[in-house]
């Protein structure tokens, strides 16, 4: 992980969106918006700048250092349960095939088949790698004597966050230090 104490270009300068009681939105997809999104809330009195980079942007009448950290003025209150998305059911599981803890080649894989009946549902869907996935088939896990590592579940916004916590962004400017909490140091 990289931390990034200046930015040249404003592409480079993109504002962290902090909830009103200061917790990012998201871990994963970390909440940033660009420096255009973020410049347009300040002027519409949505936000409040928390922190900002050295960077200006600035017009024939206007100068403004380009906000790296923002909070919303109204609390934005999270849903109980997330939607059911591929991206959720990967960040559920980790980004790990249940069957073989394989990183790569990921899909998922109904427990219960849809041939025989299984439904496109938090707790008959798993993730698995094109591999053990092709291997399973329309079999049921006791007739391919493949059961998830961990049982399909229908997760909660915060166990989402805290699956998120896990995969740090590859860049994170100083600034975003005091918000951010990663737990890289967890087990599997």
């Amino acid at each position: 992980m990289t931390i990034i104490s200046k930015a040249v270009s404003p592409e480079n300068c993109p504002a962290l969106v902090l909830n009103a009681d200061f917790r990012p939105l998201s871990y994963y997809p970390l909440s940033l918006w660009p420096w255009q999104s973020a410049i347009k809330a300040v002027f519409l009195d949505r936000v409040e700048i928390v922190s900002a980079y050295e960077r200006t942007v600035r017009s024939p009448t206007f100068e403004m250092k380009l906000p790296s950290v923002i909070a919303l003025k109204t609390y934005f209150k999270q849903p109980v349960y997330p939607a059911f998305t591929r991206f959720n059911l990967f960040l559920r599981d980790r980004f790990t095939c249940q069957y073989c803890g394989s990183h790569e080649d990921l899909t998922f894989d109904h427990l219960i088949p849809r041939s025989r009946g299984g439904q496109a549902e938090w707790t008959n869907i798993t993730t698995a790698c094109a591999p053990c996935n092709l291997k399973k088939g329309g079999k049921m896990p006791d007739q391919a004597g493949m059961h998830p590592q961990r049982p399909p579940h229908r997760p909660t916004v915060m166990e989402l966050q805290n699956n998120g916590r896990r995969f740090p962004p590859h860049f994170l400017h100083e600034s975003w230090m005091d918000y951010l909490y990663w737990d890289i140091e967890l087990e599997p």
